[in-house]
């Protein structure tokens, strides 16, 4: 596991409290013996009203954003049964997601963690650093990770498995020919993002 983590707002996540404690979720007796399980860091979760839907966020104990999923997600998160859905955590992203959305915040500030192949954490970096306002092609984000040309499908495939949609923004990779391609949030909301962003017009009328 890769951990890509950005500065920290000042507001930054709230950390679990009670038994939200990291130090709670791990054998007070230590490392797991032959034939024992080691207990799983908790996940929490919360959902963030957003124009995009009700958006479905995921961090870990240390509240690090580890998923933001929109509706109907290709490949996106679905709650599970031992999640703990806790808003504390979320109150730094709620807070920048709203001010991203109302136009008034062009970089998001929040301690991201991802869970890919060495090859997707190099492209999932790659999409870190296009900016706001713009777009690269997949064939440049190939060129960034170092991959060849022939390389670009793959490129595709680790940019459509983006666990933090919107946070980490696969919406501003387009096709070569400028067209703007799949995207697993669906093509309305990848329009709808770079039109926020100034990509593309404001639709008239």
């Amino acid at each position: 596991m890769t951990d890509l983590t950005r500065p920290t707002h000042p507001t930054g996540p709230t950390p679990p409290t009670g038994p939200a404690d990291p130090a709670a979720l791990v054998d007070p007796t230590g490392p797991a013996g032959p034939g024992e399980r080691a207990a799983e860091p908790t996940t929490y979760w919360t959902r963030v009203e957003s124009p995009l839907g009700p958006l479905l966020l995921t961090a870990g104990p240390d509240g690090a954003l580890t998923s933001l999923s929109v509706p109907g997600q290709k490949g996106g998160q679905s709650v599970r049964t031992h999640w703990r859905r806790d808003p504390g955590p979320f109150r730094s992203a709620r807070e920048q997601l709203d001010a991203y959305f109302a136009a008034d915040l062009t970089e998001f500030t929040l301690p991201l963690r991802s869970d890919g192949t060495a090859f997707r954490e190099r492209v999932w970096a790659a999409l870190d650093a296009v900016p706001y306002g713009t777009t690269t092609t997949y064939g440049e984000i190939a060129a960034r990770v170092g991959a060849s040309r022939m390389a670009v499908r793959a490129v595709g495939g680790a940019v459509g498995a983006n666990p933090l949609l919107i946070l980490r923004p696969c919406h501003r990779v387009i096709g070569a020919d400028g067209s703007l391609t799949g995207y697993a949030g669906g093509l309305d909301r990848k329009v709808r993002l770079l039109t926020l962003e100034g990509v593309l017009p404001t639709p008239s009328g």
